[in-house]
């Protein structure tokens, strides 16, 4: 049983709008859950960044996650700062000295890291969220829940 459905509605259009229709779309028919993947919005790329905070503003989403890819190790750790901080200077609602928007992590290709799991563990210190999902494959099913045992197992070979 497929237990969600994909709507891909574009390149070239206002990602805040889009969000908007497909969260409009999904209560309309009763769906629990929307993920909005931004697709790629650099950090260092401030119109991508105020187009995000457009859309975190109008939408004002249950929860929002950073994506990264747990192959790049501390680069990650990086870019979950300074895509954190872009998302704090660019929300006009944002209270002075608020240490993080990003309500938890997902990483991506986690199935692939093995024994070099250092950088996920800095992104949960630095930012103070969790990892909440961790990307084993290429679907929406091959999100899971991050299997904590396994990596302190990891870090303890």
């Amino acid at each position: 049983k497929q237990w969600y459905q994909r709507r891909v509605r574009g390149y070239g259009k206002d990602p805040a709008g889009l969000a908007f229709e497909a969260i409009k779309y999904a209560k309309d028919r009763c769906f629990d859950v929307v993920l909005v993947d931004t697709a790629g919005r650099m950090q260092d790329n401030e119109p991508l960044m105020r187009a995000l905070s457009k859309l975190v503003a109008l939408n004002k989403p249950d929860l929002t996650l950073f994506v990264g890819e747990a192959l790049v190790g501390n680069e990650a750790v990086d870019q979950l700062v300074k895509f954190n901080q872009a998302l704090i200077d660019n929300n006009v609602s944002a209270e002075a000295g608020t240490k993080s928007i990003i309500d938890g992590i997902l990483l991506t290709k986690f199935d692939c890291i093995d024994d070099k799991v250092g950088a996920a563990i800095s992104m949960t210190y630095i930012t103070g969220q969790p990892i909440v999902f961790v990307g084993t494959g290429q679907q929406y099913p091959d999100l899971r829940a991050l299997n904590v045992k396994s990596v302190v197992t990891a870090l303890l070979r």
